[in-house]
């Protein structure tokens, strides 16, 4: 059997190390194809150096694109690499560009399509990653949920796939890896905090970086009393700068980092502010309270578990619930238990492709 697995960014470069390793393992070939949709080396090189992911077959080189652009700019390499490779699966994750324009795609040359975290809504259609997991969730042969909920979002909604609940690919890297991290990383010390004492804020999300919003949120992160430590994504680098004078020292712009340095930060700070879905799911996992600006999430648990708040571009409302922010006791464990990865490859060795 063989797999062609299509990446773009870095969350999606994160999950599928443990899928790729789990495929191996079960005998399946799989054949890897970057988009280019993160092209800067520290959001992409780097994670295939640290988390050492097989070196992509392909590159497409798509990234700084808009949207629409991009998914026309994907095709005809999506198409020549899936009808070069002839896979009996295209697998994508998530809810990106990238993952858009695969499952378009393998729908296109008729290849069937695994969806890795489908199911996931956040009922926000002004997101185009909302129409992106839509889509694809209605394209896809096989759906890997991270939970119940999204198996019954698929069910209300009537996809034609076979679905399976397996937990979330994104956990089986995290558990594995934040120990490692914790223990070979010098971030804390490069950035000059203390366990417990900072806050780690990443922006990136494109309607966060949009002039009015982002100068909003700095607003907000620069009452915030304790140090934070501001790993920015280099559009948002470029943002911020049109809005320069709203950053104080205390806010600290360090340059994109890897994923060990930043499973360091995140898994020891006091309070992650965010618009990542994936540092939402890791921030609870690891224990760590959460603060979202966006208003909506499509990882709906965290929310209603008091773990996680959604406080938009609202800088009142940013520092009030950093201030206040705890963990609740005795949360129950979401999203899997560290062997997504395991009970993919098992489903697609015991799946015939429909063709």
């Amino acid at each position: 059997m063989k797999v062609l697995s299509v990446v773009g960014n870095r969350p999606q470069f994160i999950k599928s190390g443990p899928v790729s390793t789990a495929l191996h393992a079960a005998g399946i070939e799989e054949v890897v194809l970057h988009t280019g949709q993160h092209y800067d080396p520290e959001l992409s090189q780097v994670f295939f150096d640290e988390l050492g992911l097989a070196e992509p077959r392909y590159r497409l080189e798509v990234g700084g694109l808009a949207r629409g652009d991009m998914l026309g700019a994907l095709r005809p390499g999506l198409l020549e690499a899936i009808r070069a490779e002839r896979p009996d699966w295209v697998l994508v994750y998530g809810d990106t560009n990238s993952t858009l324009g695969g499952a378009r795609a393998a729908q296109e040359a008729g290849v069937p399509l695994v969806h890795v975290e489908a199911g996931l809504r956040s009922n926000d259609l002004s997101m185009p990653e909302e129409h992106n997991r839509i889509e694809t969730d209605r394209l896809a042969q096989l759906l890997f949920c991270p939970d119940e909920r999204s198996r019954a979002t698929l069910e209300r909604e009537g996809v034609s796939g076979r679905i399976e609940v397996v937990g979330d690919v994104m956990a089986d890297a995290c558990f594995r890896l934040a120990p490692i991290a914790r223990d070979r990383s010098t971030i804390l010390d490069v950035t000059g905090v203390r366990p417990l004492e900072f806050v780690l804020a990443t922006i990136h999300r494109e309607a966060n970086t949009e002039p009015g919003r982002l100068a909003r949120i700095l607003q907000g992160l620069s009452r915030i009393e304790e140090p934070v430590v501001f790993p920015a994504h280099p559009k948002t680098r470029v943002a911020i700068g049109h809005v320069r004078g709203q950053t104080p020292a205390h806010v600290r712009l360090v340059q994109p980092l890897g994923y060990l340095d930043l499973a360091a930060l995140a898994s020891q700070a006091r309070v992650i502010v965010t618009d990542s879905g994936g540092l939402q799911k890791e921030a609870y996992w690891y224990g760590v309270p959460c603060v979202t600006t966006r208003p909506s999430t499509e990882w709906v648990d965290t929310v209603e578990l008091g773990a996680n708040v959604l406080v938009d571009d609202d800088p009142d409302r940013l520092v009030e619930a950093v201030r206040g922010a705890t963990m609740p006791r005795d949360l129950p464990p979401l999203y899997g238990d560290g062997r997504a990865s395991v009970r993919v490859a098992e489903a697609l060795v015991s799946t015939l492709p429909p063709r």
